[in-house]
């Protein structure tokens, strides 16, 4: 993908990508996390689950994208989306 991922089109890709999903899985030696991404109503909406060494240590965290880390997002998976 030779185009500049500027605001205008960040949003046409997640247009575009309504329904894209995909996961991710980062395992470290006190952490471990899973965080599940999908394109939805033109948002990136990201959720992360996992565990650390601490005693009360599961999380389950739902947000939406700001436009740093859409940005980031895209451009990590542009060979997978439509554009």
């Amino acid at each position: 993908m030779g185009l500049r991922l500027t605001k205008d089109v960040r949003q046409t890709l997640l247009d575009e990508n309504e329904g894209f999903t995909t996961s991710t899985y980062y395992k470290d030696k006190n952490f471990r996390e899973q965080r599940d991404y999908r394109i939805e109503d033109g948002k990136l909406h990201v959720r992360s689950r996992g565990k650390t060494s601490w005693a009360d240590s599961h999380f389950d965290d739902e947000w939406v994208a700001d436009e740093e880390e859409t940005h980031r997002f895209l451009y990590k998976h542009k060979d997978e989306l439509i554009y």
